[in-house]
């Protein structure tokens, strides 16, 4: 018989993978989120007065660290409303070292009352989540905080199975507790972000989320398996997933931050893969709905994450390791327009293999608050409130 000699054959084993691959796929488009419409960004409430008024440091420190570990990396910030005890949250990865068998993901915040960051506690523990969702968990990484509107913190952690980060999936997590404290905090896993056609695996989250104005957000993140290419995601007010639209048609752009231009208007940047690369950029003028890449920004950028905020209208701020070949300094730029970025200040200086690293930033109780990784082994911050510009002086 024909068929079964075909099938027998290296060609027809190659025919059937290629069959099974196509019908995967069909699957996935299938089940896949439409792209959703456009949307309108919230910009930071600031006055008038506020917006040129230079930031001025008020005080730094280390995040504390779970007793007994060695590595720390990767931080989020998450501001909390004025009626919580806690102005904000910070959450990371900590293990032995980044990919060990203990890393979890850990949680600490700033107490109004004391004006002190509380002892760090573990929140996501890789056997537990595997446990409930049905398979194993090797890796855990990169949280993403964000609070929805009913005022429930989501967590969005990189998780792998076998291979390295580049095999990794998004997981969704929800909180389940009323407590106010990180001791007392409980997640639930809502599930794995249903992204990619090879069975959700290769795309990573890094950077904050940009808030929309019916309460959902926009989730920046990236997919990442020999070529790199950022994604944003769309969720609503409740944190439902609702699509997904890349944002660049370049090969070598991961770990996009976003920033306001208008309400429809936004840009992102982004790290560059490439030796002596710089920061990329790519712009939509419709919410999101389509996205087109821009000329690269004059900053340099040695293959490292890059954080940015919208302070006010018209006043973006980036923090990014300046240096083409090492993440030995850490500069806070600001622009008015998104192509020049003058620098504000120097947050870090070092030398050698000295590292700062995956900046994050976020607003609350009116300052600045800036969080990084130093050498793989902590969590440094750094506290800027707005000052007063002197007279005729445009910071």
């Amino acid at each position: 018989m024909l068929l079964p000699h075909i099938f027998s054959s290296l060609y027809g084993r190659l025919l059937c993978a290629v069959l099974a691959s196509g019908v995967i796929l069909g699957l996935d488009l299938w089940r896949r989120e439409a792209s959703p419409p456009p949307a309108h960004a919230v910009w930071p409430v600031l006055a008038g007065a506020q917006k040129t008024a230079p930031l001025q440091l008020l005080d730094s420190g280390n995040i504390p660290m779970p007793s007994g570990m060695a590595a720390a990396h990767a931080s989020t910030l998450l501001a909390l409303p004025l009626s919580h005890p806690a102005a904000l949250m910070a959450f990371w990865f900590s293990g032995d070292r980044e990919s060990a068998p203990n890393v979890q993901i850990a949680a600490s915040q700033w107490d109004r009352a004391s004006q002190q960051w509380s002892a760090a506690s573990y929140v996501v523990n890789r056997q537990v989540f595997g446990s409930q969702m049905g398979f194993g968990l090797r890796r855990l990484g990169n949280p993403v905080a964000w609070l929805d509107g009913s005022g429930r913190v989501h967590l969005f952690v990189v998780a792998t199975g076998w291979g390295g980060w580049a095999a990794s999936r998004i997981l969704h997590l929800r909180q389940i507790s009323s407590a106010n404290s990180v001791q007392e905090l409980v997640f639930e896993p809502v599930r794995v972000l249903p992204l990619s056609w090879l069975w959700n695996t290769s795309i990573l989250v890094r950077n904050a989320p940009l808030p929309l104005d019916d309460g959902g957000m926009v989730l920046p993140v990236h997919f990442e398996l020999g070529i790199k290419y950022p994604i944003a995601l769309r969720f609503d007010k409740e944190g439902t997933f609702q699509g997904v639209v890349r944002m660049s048609a370049r090969p070598y752009l991961l770990q996009p931050t976003l920033l306001m231009q208008s309400t429809q208007e936004w840009l992102a940047l982004m790290r560059d893969d490439r030796p002596n690369g710089k920061v990329g950029v790519a712009r939509t003028v419709d919410g999101g709905l389509h996205w087109a890449d821009l000329p690269d920004l004059a900053l340099d950028n040695p293959d490292a994450a890059v954080a940015g905020f919208n302070l006010a209208p018209g006043r973006m701020l980036l923090v990014h390791n300046s240096s083409i070949a090492t993440r030995a300094t850490l500069d806070l730029s600001q622009s008015m327009d998104g192509r020049n970025w003058p620098l504000v200040r120097t947050l870090e200086q070092g030398a050698g293999e000295d590292e700062f690293s995956y900046p994050a930033m976020a607003w609350a109780d009116g300052e600045l608050w800036v969080s990084y990784t130093v050498d793989r082994h902590r969590i440094a911050w750094q506290r800027f409130a707005l000052g007063t510009a002197p007279a005729g002086v445009t910071p």
